[in-house]
C-alpha cells in the first residue's frame, strides 16, 4: 500500500504541474481568442471588452487557472469558442475512437513486437538478422509515410480495409482500424522488438540461465521461466512507454485516415485557438501517460518484488 500511495502522490504532483504548463503555455502563444471570435473584423473596443468579460479574459492568469481547475473536478471542462458545445460532451462523442485505436496498436505492440523479439533473441541466425533489418525499417519510416504506403497497398490495391472511418460495432471497428493501427504502432514495434531480443540474449548469458542448464533442466523450462520471464522488466518499461505515447501521437494517423478522433480535434483547436478544447485535450493526454506509467510501476512490483520493497521504503 505505501508503494502505490507513493506512486498515485507522484503522479498527483505530475498532473498539477502539467496542468499549469497547459494552461498557461497557450496564453504565451501569439493570438488571443477574441480575435479569433471576431474572425480579422474591425470591432469596437465596447465589443472586445464584451468578449473578453463573457470569457474571463481580463482575470488574472492564477485567477483563471483556479477557475478552470477548479471546474475540472466537477466536469465542467468549459465551452469550445468554435462550436459552443461543452468541451466535455464534444471529447466524450471523439473519445471512443482515439481509445480504440490506442487499444488495437497496443495489442499490435505487445503481440508483434515482444513475439518476433523473442523470436530473434532464441533463434538467432537468419531469424534475428531479419527482425534486426526490419525493426530498423520500421524506425526509420515515419508514421505519416507508413500509413500512405499501408492505404496505396492494402486498401486501394489489395481492397482488403476500407480507408476512411471508424466503422461501427467491435469487429467492423476493428477491421476499419486495423491499418490506422499498424501506421500507428508500427515504430513501437520496432523498438520493443530490439530491446525484447538484446534483453534476452543478455539474460540467457546470465549466470543463473547457465546453472540451470547445467543442471540438465528441460530448453522450455529454462527459455520460459529463468530467460524470458527475468527479461521482462526492460521489455515492460519500453512497452509502457511506447503505449503511453500511442494517444498523442495518434493525431498524425487520425488526420491520414480521417478518424473523428481527439488527435483530430486537437489539431483543429490548436489552429483555430480553440483554448478549452486544446486545454482539454491536452490534459488528457498527460492524465493517460500518467495512468500508463502507474500501471508499469505496478506491474514492476508483480514481477519483481525487489522493485517494490525498493521503491516502498
Amino acid at each position: 500500500m505505501r508503494f502505490l500511495v507513493h506512486r498515485l502522490l507522484a503522479l498527483g504532483g505530475v498532473l498539477i504541474a502539467s496542468s499549469m504548463i497547459v494552461f498557461g503555455g497557450l496564453y504565451l502563444a501569439p493570438g488571443s481568442p477574441e480575435q479569433f471570435l471576431v474572425q480579422g473584423r474591425t470591432v469596437s473596443p465596447e465589443v472586445l471588452a464584451a468578449i473578453r468579460s463573457q470569457y474571463s479574459l481580463d482575470d488574472p492568469l492564477p485567477v483563471r487557472y483556479w477557475n478552470w481547475l477548479s471546474g475540472l473536478f466537477t466536469g465542467d471542462m468549459g465551452r469550445s469558442l468554435l462550436t459552443q458545445q461543452d468541451v466535455g460532451t464534444l471529447i466524450a462523442s471523439r473519445i471512443p475512437t482515439t481509445l480504440s485505436l490506442a487499444a488495437v496498436a497496443a495489442v499490435l505492440i505487445i503481440v508483434a513486437g515482444i513475439g518476433l523479439g523473442i523470436l530473434a533473441g532464441t533463434r538467432g541466425g537468419v531469424a534475428a538478422r531479419i527482425v534486426i533489418f526490419a525493426s530498423n525499417l520500421g524506425i526509420a519510416v515515419p508514421t505519416f509515410f507508413a500509413a500512405l504506403v499501408l492505404m496505396s497497398v492494402f486498401s486501394m490495391g489489395l481492397g482488403w480495409f476500407p480507408v476512411f472511418g471508424a466503422g461501427d460495432g467491435v469487429v467492423d471497428r476493428v477491421w476499419h482500424l486495423t491499418l490506422p493501427a499498424l501506421a500507428l504502432s508500427l515504430p513501437s514495434i520496432a523498438v520493443v522488438a530490439r530491446i525484447t531480443r538484446t534483453a534476452i540474449v543478455e539474460e540467457s548469458e546470465s549466470e543463473h540461465v547457465l546453472i540451470a542448464v547445467a543442471r540438465g533442466l528441460p530448453k522450455r523450462i529454462v527459455l520460459w521461466r529463468h530467460t524470458v520471464r527475468n527479461s521482462l522488466l526492460p521489455v515492460t518499461t519500453a512497452v509502457g512507454m511506447q503505449i503511453a505515447g500511442l494517444i498523442a501521437g495518434a493525431f498524425v494517423v487520425e488526420y491520414a485516415f480521417t478518424l473523428d478522433g481527439i488527435g483530430a480535434l486537437l489539431v483543429n483547436s490548436v489552429q483555430r485557438k480553440d483554448f478549452a478544447v486544446v486545454q482539454a485535450v491536452a490534459l488528457i493526454m498527460v492524465v493517460a501517460f500518467g495512468v500508463v506509467n502507474l500501471a508499469v510501476d505496478l506491474l514492476y512490483a508483480v514481477i519483481d518484488p525487489r522493485v517494490r520493497l525498493k521503491k516502498g521504503q
